[in-house]
């Protein structure tokens, strides 16, 4: 008797405790999240991993870079701070790929695999309102050296614009390592590149010419690196793009071992002054190693380990946006956080190992509220001894402030805002808890918050396949009274959009969401 009743429980367990990990209903999902934006075919990756029959030869190396938290490319530290567009591998999603790794890599039902996620062909924002394209190609040399050059590209805009959003878009990404864009108003870089007989031109600290010092002067715009989906300025916010002005783009070309060409472009979202309004410019401050800053110069010896504590204090009260730490191959950590005059701390963003192939600028899921009188603190440490596997001299030499990847950088442009009431209060996620405790399996719009609405929205949605969408505002009458997002790109999973209500009357409304073969929306009061 108690032989069948084990036998019983051990057939109890196998049926109802034991499921198989399979392709199709657990690894595709994280795949086509997480990987895919970069690989597959024209993109940064350097293999496809758009099916079954792509990802299965590199299993093995996929359990490997995901283990060891090499992939997917997120270098925060999420338990330190949070931002949007977050894109790391929960423990769970790591087990899993390991567990269908070992197990032999099986299919399962190929009718249970989600649908590979319809990415468009160009830009993931929609149709952009003035594209920027390098008037010549460049040749990158295939010489194993590293190229840093300077492209001016008119805008020739007759009035000033507002920029919500910037996408840079890499003619040749296999060379394209990243791109700074700044504003030049004077014509100061266009006059480098007339002083030189090639295209474009060298530069070192700054686009005029000028050292490390120069740098605090540059307007700078949101960059690029490879695999982050550009993030549009909260509602009420944007850059301005002064009438006239040149944009200046400085492209890294990686050490490359042939000759490439690269013809690189900017896609820009301007404002849309008839349904929002520009309440704030964002702004920003850049954190550059002088001794006012880091109290000592910014030189490594060979053979030391040194570690630099910049500080900045907010001359006036700003709420802070975005942050994009920035050092090269010697770099082996950032902490930055805020202190308050009352002592209070806030973390911003810590990278406890850094790797130069993988850097960008973090969106902060929420205003981070910066009173006057704040300090921001940030830590930088640097390895030159032969113990650090990045250190591109053998034996180590003397490095300091440069911008060749054998130089080193200390580099940390913060983007903010003036701060206004209530912006303690304002996030860009929804932090209320959904009483819906399962994830649909189909395209949703969940409810707005908060409803009734007095400025600033959120809303949380739901794609079932990753595709273009578009975000309308409806009134009462069945009239458009604003476009969100017009055929912008989301991934499958969950997302967050937020708009402001300022510019609306008192009334019903209604948020539709519209992709393929499918609408939803939910309506709104707005008081």
């Amino acid at each position: 008797m108690n032989y069948k009743f084990t036998l019983l429980l051990m057939f109890l367990g196998y049926s109802t405790g034991y499921a198989q990990v399979t392709y199709a209903s657990d690894i595709a999902d994280i795949i086509y999240q997480n990987c895919s934006s970069c690989h597959r075919p024209g993109e940064v990756g350097p293999m496809a991993l758009t099916s079954y029959e792509e990802v299965v030869p590199w299993g093995e190396m996929i359990k490997f870079v995901t283990s060891n938290k090499i992939m997917p490319p997120w270098q925060a530290d999420s338990e330190y701070s949070s931002f949007l567009g977050e894109n790391y591998l929960t423990e769970e999603e790591i087990s899993l790929i390991a567990e269908w790794v070992d197990a032999g890599m099986p299919r399962g039902n190929e009718n249970e695999e989600p649908l590979f996620p319809d990415f468009p062909d160009g830009s993931v924002l929609g149709t952009p309102d003035l594209v920027l394209e390098m008037a010549e190609e460049w040749l990158h040399e295939g010489d194993y050296e590293d190229d840093y050059r300077y492209f001016v590209l008119p805008t020739d805009l007759p009035e000033d614009k507002i920029i919500k959003a910037i996408e840079f878009r890499p003619g040749n990404p296999k060379i394209v390592h990243h791109a700074l864009l700044f504003e030049d108003t004077e014509g100061l870089a266009a006059a480098n590149d007339a002083a030189t007989p090639e295209y474009g031109f060298d530069g070192f600290g700054s686009f005029t010419g000028g050292g490390i010092a120069e740098t605090l002067n540059q307007k700078q715009f949101p960059g690029y690196v490879p695999g982050q989906k550009p993030i549009r300025f909260p509602d009420g916010t944007g850059q301005v793009l002064k009438a006239g002005a040149d944009i200046v783009m400085q492209v890294h070309y990686a050490p490359w071992p042939v000759n490439e060409t690269d013809r690189s472009s900017i896609n820009i979202f301007f404002m849309d002054e008839t349904e929002e309004t520009l309440e704030r410019e964002v702004e920003s401050h850049i954190m550059v190693p002088l001794p006012s800053v880091i109290g000592q110069g910014f030189f490594i010896p060979a053979n030391t380990v040194r570690t630099f504590h910049g500080e900045y204090e907010v001359e006036e009260d700003i709420s802070l946006v975005t942050i994009a730490p920035h050092m090269h191959l010697l770099g082996v950590s950032w902490e930055v956080w805020l202190e308050k005059p009352d002592g209070e701390i806030v973390n911003l963003i810590k990278i406890p190992e850094w790797d130069f192939n993988w850097q960008g600028a973090y969106y902060f899921d929420r205003y981070i509220v910066a009173p006057a009188g704040s300090v921001v603190h940030a830590v930088a440490s640097y390895d030159n001894t032969v113990d650090n596997p990045s250190n591109p001299s053998n034996p180590p030499q003397f490095v300091s402030w440069g911008e060749l990847t054998t130089d080193e950088m200390y580099y940390l442009p913060i983007g903010y805002v003036a701060y206004r009431e209530g912006d303690e209060n304002t996030t860009f996620v929804e932090t209320t808890v959904s009483i819906e405790e399962t994830v649909p399996k189909t395209n949703k719009i969940y409810a707005i918050s908060p409803n009734p609405v007095n400025e600033l929205a959120c809303v949380k949605f739901f794609v079932e396949q990753g595709q273009t969408i578009n975000f309308t505002i409806y009134d009462a009458n069945g009239r458009r009274v604003r476009t969100l997002r017009q055929s912008e790109f989301f991934n499958t999973g969950e997302h967050f959009i937020n708009f402001s209500t300022l510019n609306l009357s008192s009334g019903l409304y209604f948020l539709q969401m519209e992709g393929m073969g499918f609408r939803a929306s939910q309506k709104f009061v707005k008081h």
